[in-house]
């Protein structure tokens, strides 16, 4: 049996910060002990359907009967019942199981685990959905306040007007590095791991991802 390791984050804001990515990782190693493998689906929605999500589809390739497919929490699964049980009915077809390093019902097929998880997988979407409704209620705020509406992009910081953009010196030095090699010809993952080995430091996270290097070669 091995263990193979799914993490998802939604937003820009996600991959950038990197935290959610390496919380994800850190809990399924925890959980499992070792890890046979990693995949990541960076900038995904939570209500994305399986047939969008190549990391997912590859891991679940690969699955061999007794398999277990760790995810840290439910919801990186997915914010959406009808496709978290879609993605559940893969895994089981493979022979393998979906576990969650928190536990979240998933250590059987009982009865009262399989309640569990559906209730888990409501909570879920509940919160997708308040989430949404919230952030369209703080850019209608932000657009009456006329403030920037929006990430900030790598290589610049927010001005003391909330609306304006300051070049970052740091980080604009990175930033047209990295677009010559992607100009190049790198790849998005070519370029994160030769930053990652160069020791330049990302944004608020650890390692550079190749979402990351992609949003910073479309800004």
């Amino acid at each position: 049996m091995t263990t193979l390791a799914y993490l998802r984050v939604s937003t820009d804001q996600q991959t950038d910060s990197g935290a959610g990515l390496e919380a994800q990782y850190d809990a399924c190693l925890k959980a499992a002990g070792e890890l046979a493998g990693v995949y990541r689906d960076e900038g995904v929605s939570g209500s994305t359907g399986l047939d969008k999500r190549p990391a997912l589809l590859e891991a679940i390739g690969v699955l061999n009967p007794g398999d277990v497919l760790m995810v840290a929490k439910r919801d990186r699964l997915g914010r959406d019942p009808l496709v978290v049980a879609m993605i559940e009915s893969a895994v089981q077809r493979k022979g393998a199981r979906i576990m969650s390093a928190a536990g979240e019902g998933t250590g059987s097929d009982s009865p009262s685990d399989i309640l569990m998880r559906r209730i888990i997988d409501a909570f879920a979407e509940y919160e997708r959905l308040i989430i949404g409704a919230r952030t369209r209620a703080a850019l209608r705020a932000k657009k009456v306040r006329g403030e920037r509406i929006g990430g900030i992009p790598y290589g610049y910081q927010l001005g003391s007007d909330h609306r304006s953009l300051i070049e970052q010196p740091e980080e604009q030095v990175i930033r047209q590095q990295v677009r010559m090699w992607h100009q190049s010809g790198m790849s998005y993952s070519g370029i994160a791991k030769q930053l990652n080995a160069q020791g330049a430091v990302p944004r608020g996270q650890r390692h550079w991802h190749p979402q990351t290097i992609k949003n910073i070669c479309l800004s």
